[in-house]
């Protein structure tokens, strides 16, 4: 067997890599392997499972969450298969253990009062930047897919949104490093989607669709986007304005899931229409039985049995 270290075999595992993931992927593969795994792993030739449980230790150690050192870990498996594949490193199982959370994280929502505050001042104070804001409101688009949107997006005929395209600022670090902003294709096929139109967005797109350029990005109404570090604070200058809690720019896509809930849509539904790969990561953030919807249920299965 050859023998090489795991920094050789990280630099042979992202010149293949290159190869078939997207431009955006292969740069937060290259951002994991430099920032975290190098350093930690670099010098070893064979990495045994007490390594790699240290290495959890201390990142949780330093403040790292547990879903991003998942992520570090998905990169650091990936490049050990291919060094088995190769002949690098011998095959091994690893039984890797997590701290177990002591309460589950929620997701931060606006109330039904706070986001009829925020569309009723942007339909009374329409410019290209708000509209932005109401548009994930009624449709749940992820910000780059937000920056990304052209006016031609706007399928009027058959009142749809198409969502096939995401804009990201990427930070490219190997011989040389500096940031650069992608318009490309969405991670998954599901997210490439139609999403029907509420009424009320239709009524703001009619007359708007007369006289803009096609071709034109909908928040700038120019050729040239803006990219979603900068319409975040506009975003966050925007709700302080309104003086409504400012909570992250994606708890407009939270808040347009959850209305979808309360309104009893079915979940398959809410999942196609957020673009999720299955329906499981749906269930997971959203559905949330509370008390009363608790209760109903055995009551239900008593009422059944008592027949």
């Amino acid at each position: 067997m050859t023998t090489k270290t795991m920094n050789e075999i990280f630099k042979d595992w992202k010149k293949e890599k290159k190869q078939y993931v997207k431009e955006s992927t292969y740069a937060a593969y290259v951002l994991l392997v430099e920032n975290h795994l190098k350093k930690y792993f670099g010098d070893m030739t064979e990495v045994d499972e007490d390594d790699v449980q240290q290495f959890i230790f201390l990142k949780l150690k330093e403040g790292l969450s547990q879903k991003s050192i998942k992520d570090i870990l998905i990169v650091l498996k990936m490049a050990i298969r291919y060094g088995e594949k190769k002949g690098y490193l011998s095959h091994k199982e690893y039984d890797l253990q997590f701290p177990a959370a002591s309460t589950k994280s929620s997701i931060m929502v606006f109330t039904i009062q706070e986001q009829k505050r925020i569309m009723r001042y942007i339909e009374e104070h329409f410019d290209f930047k708000n509209f932005g804001i109401y548009i994930c409101l009624n449709t749940g688009l992820r910000i780059g897919e937000l920056c990304a949107l052209k006016w031609k997006d706007f399928d009027m005929e058959h009142g749809c949104v198409i969502v096939d395209k995401t804009l990201q600022r990427i930070y490219v670090k190997e011989e040389t490093s500096y940031t650069k902003i992608i318009i490309d294709t969405p991670k998954t096929c599901n997210s490439i989607r139609s999403i029907p139109m509420s009424n009320s967005m239709m009524r703001i797109l009619k007359p708007l669709k007369k006289i803009v350029n096609d071709d034109f990005y909908v928040l700038t109404n120019s050729t040239v986007p803006t990219e979603p570090r900068t319409y975040r604070k506009y975003y966050k200058d925007f709700l302080t304005m309104l003086d409504v809690p400012v909570i992250k720019f994606h708890s407009l896509r939270h808040s347009f899931a959850t209305r979808c809930i309360e309104s009893n849509c079915d979940y398959k539904t809410v999942s196609v229409l957020l673009g999720h790969s299955n329906i499981s990561t749906t269930l997971d953030l959203y559905v949330h039985p509370n008390e009363e919807q608790k209760k109903n249920c055995i009551n239900q299965m008593m009422r059944k049995l008592n027949k």
